[in-house]
């Protein structure tokens, strides 16, 4: 009897064991690449409770076991510049390998409103900046209407602000920030009336709440005023001015023909010790709204190009200036492919060590849809000018330091270490592609096999799981006690 009963006491003792070295998820024998310690290497993974509990050589148990052998297994990319915040959008971005995605260059009108409306009905992670440009709309007295995030060129956007002006878009940010916004979201090409002194006001705002300011610049081209290299400088002065961290986003569109000579402005900066860093997308073209300021008296001269380097989305329609001049006086937004860049630049731009990828993803331009396939596939495996671990640290590592200025969260994603948030993208190197083209925007790429967003699978087999949501808020300092 005795002997029964310690049998039966070592086999309970046993399956306690079992159970607790038991995963819910494992990821078996794939090559494993931490663009932080520099792991790359053939591992298991052992997931639980939405982290990654256990990286080995040695075999894991799992609830569900993921055969990765010859995929390479690295931390979810990080886009910090994502516009299509609907779910069709989201269903392409995971397919692109994409765990999180932010609205920060310009930021959500209402971060309460969006934060509310995304809670446990995403698929992957998001969070916004606080937006200047809706702040600055609202004490004009001509608020953005609903689902828009840029204002049509007129008053709102041309007129200086008064001090008092600039007082009250200053206390709206505040408000915005206290409501979980991530950093200060500058358009300053689409509200071209806001003075250097404003603009230097609303780093101070920034500095005073130790948060970043991500920042489309003033202009681009090589005319001056108002060349690319004058909206660099003024950006980078109300840094050094103020002491905030500044984001330049996508260094590419707005600095064209004139990209290495800017980043090599970014680099002296930081040489000297300011915190300035900046992004690029693999494109030749941007796309914004045609009534937009961007296209206010004297873009052709500025920009360097004409009317039919200006392509509707939807019909490939390239405008001439009756067309032009019809749409950008309509009281409608409509969105415009602007065709100036050079194929060439962007080879150069996009391997530079300074830069990192982020989308600048909308529906009607393919960036929405391929842009992280598109740097593996074109820059890693056909031109060989960045190697594997140096794309996932541009996708992952890079994205999540940015991010730490923001929130001490953005410690645990970016990195497959122990320890972190189970945001994990298993892909085919040799496979992946992006297939979204300027005619068929919205084509999902190809070669993400699995995607995890907090431990939970997304993409399993290379298919969305139906009906899941696990994506997360990222929360600002404002509302940090509340993040989950």
């Amino acid at each position: 009897m005795r002997s029964l009963i310690c049998c039966l006491c070592l086999l309970a003792f046993s399956t306690t064991i079992l159970a607790a070295q038991q995963y819910d998820l494992v990821i078996e024998s794939g090559r494993v690449m931490d663009p932080e310690t520099g792991l790359d290497g053939v591992r298991n993974v052992g997931i639980r409770d939405g982290k990654i509990v256990r990286i080995a050589a040695e075999s894991l148990q799992g609830r569900r076991v993921v055969h990765a052998a010859g995929l390479v297994v690295a931390p979810g990319f990080i886009d910090l510049h994502q516009h299509g915040q609907d779910l069709a959008s989201q269903r392409v971005k995971a397919l692109d390998g994409v765990t999180t995605a932010l609205e920060l260059e310009i930021g959500a009108p209402d971060v309460a409103q969006f934060l509310k409306s995304k809670e446990s009905h995403s698929m992957i992670n998001y969070g916004t900046s606080a937006s200047h440009v809706a702040a600055r709309a609202a004490v004009f007295g001509a608020p953005l209407p609903a689902g828009t995030i840029l204002p049509k060129s007129g008053p709102a956007t041309e007129h200086a602000a008064t001090p008092e002006q600039i007082e009250a878009i200053r206390e709206r940010l505040r408000a915005e920030l206290d409501a979980g916004g991530l950093a200060v979201g500058m358009g300053i090409q689409y509200t071209p009336g806001a003075t250097r002194l404003e603009v230097i006001d609303m780093f101070r705002l920034a500095a005073e709440r130790r948060l970043p300011v991500y920042t489309h610049m003033r202009s681009a081209g090589r005319l001056e005023p108002g060349s690319s290299i004058e909206a660099v400088s003024e950006v980078i002065g109300a840094a050094a001015i103020t002491g905030a961290a500044l984001h330049i986003v996508h260094i590419n569109s707005s600095c064209l023909r004139d990209s290495l000579e800017c980043l090599s402005m970014v680099e002296g900066a930081r040489a000297r010790g300011l915190d300035v860093t900046t992004e690029a997308y693999p494109y030749i073209a941007g796309m914004t709204a045609i009534n937009s300021a961007v296209f206010n008296p004297g873009w052709r001269e500025k920009q360097g190009i004409d009317y039919g380097d200006l392509v509707l989305p939807d019909t490939g329609e390239h405008l001439t200036k009756q067309r032009f001049d019809e749409l950008h006086n309509s009281s409608a937004t409509h969105w415009v492919l602007i065709f100036s860049n050079t194929q060439e630049m962007v080879d150069k731009v996009i391997p530079h060590p300074l830069v990192m990828i982020a989308s600048d993803g909308i529906e009607s331009h393919p960036r929405n849809a391929g842009t992280y396939s598109r740097v593996l596939a074109q820059y890693v495996r056909e031109k060989g000018t960045v190697t594997l671990m140096d794309a996932i640290r541009k996708m992952s590592l890079m994205p999540a330091e940015m991010l730490e200025r923001s929130t001490p969260a953005a410690r645990q994603k970016g990195r497959l270490q122990e320890g972190a948030d189970a945001d994990i993208v298993v892909f085919d190197a040799n496979t992946i592609t992006d297939r979204a083209t300027f005619e068929k925007p919205m084509e999902p790429s190809v070669g993400v096999r699995y995607l995890a967003v907090g431990g939970t699978l997304l993409v399993d087999e290379g298919k969305l799981v139906p009906d899941v949501f696990p994506g997360r808020a990222i929360l600002g300092p404002g509302r940090a006690g509340k993040q989950r």
